[in-house]
């Protein structure tokens, strides 16, 4: 296990921190030692999260932003290095599942999916990059991770989910790529691949989808927001010769 310390000295920004998985990463990352900035839409949840790792005797940034504008992307970015001093660690956490047939589907729900999945994540990844490549060259740790994050949705189609596929599935071709061009400077681009996990996602879909997957999710032992943020924390706090590129974690109970 990581020591209580062990991002000490360092800065990580998290995006879709005010629920879910950002929520529990931005605490865990700050409890080993980071100095988080949270970004999202939600001020006021911002604020709050904010205020409890600083009670806790952590440092955070709350960062109200809308990543699938890329210069509120951009500016998460810079604020997080103007005011925190640098970046070391991205976990690119912001998304949206929004499930149903294609037929006779709201086509609004796949843009909402592709642009903040997909692009919302592009954008930060590009702001972000220069800032990690720089911190991989200095101390503390001469190592930076980027930590997108995926599903298990990309690495299978299924009916009822093909735009959210097709946004994990691409979550996971950019993240390779983008490993390859910067895993020999010490940038880590780790793919995080949770299966069904007790957080809001499930039941953003809409009225006559909604239901059938929260019955899926209730048919099994979900994993807790907590369990992805401890794989997250185990990432990014491996020593700088180890690269953790994919990550797939499933409740025990389910199959696909």
């Amino acid at each position: 296990m990581p020591s209580e310390n062990a991002l000490q000295g360092t800065v990580v920004l998290v995006t879709g921190a005010s629920s879910g998985i950002g929520e529990a990463s931005a605490r865990d990352l700050a409890a080993h030692g980071a100095s988080v900035a949270i970004a999202a839409r939600r001020a006021d949840r911002l604020e709050k999260l904010a205020g409890e790792i600083e009670e806790a005797g952590g440092k955070a940034l709350a960062i109200e932003a809308d990543v699938t504008d890329r210069a509120q992307a951009q500016s998460a970015v810079q604020r997080t290095v103007d005011e925190l001093g640098r970046l070391d660690t991205v976990v690119n956490n912001a998304g949206v599942m929004l499930l149903g047939p294609v037929e006779g589907a709201p086509v609004d729900e796949w843009d909402a999916m592709v642009d903040l999945n997909v692009k919302g994540l592009m954008y930060v990844a590009d702001a972000a990059l220069p800032h990690l490549l720089k911190a991989a060259e200095d101390e503390p740790r001469q190592v930076a991770d980027l930590v997108n994050i995926s599903s298990v949705a990309g690495r299978s189609a299924n009916k009822g989910s093909a735009v959210y596929n097709a946004t994990k599935h691409a979550v996971g071709a950019f993240s390779e790529a983008l490993r390859q061009e910067v895993t020999d400077r010490h940038v880590r681009v780790s793919l995080m691949e949770p299966g069904a996990v007790h957080t809001e996602l499930a039941s953003q879909s809409r009225d006559g989808v909604r239901e059938g997957v929260e019955k899926m999710y209730n048919s099994m032992e979900s994993l807790e927001a907590v369990d992805i943020a401890d794989a997250i924390s185990y990432i990014v706090t491996r020593p700088r010769r180890v690269a953790i590129n994919e990550l797939l974690i499933r409740p025990t109970e389910q199959v696909r």
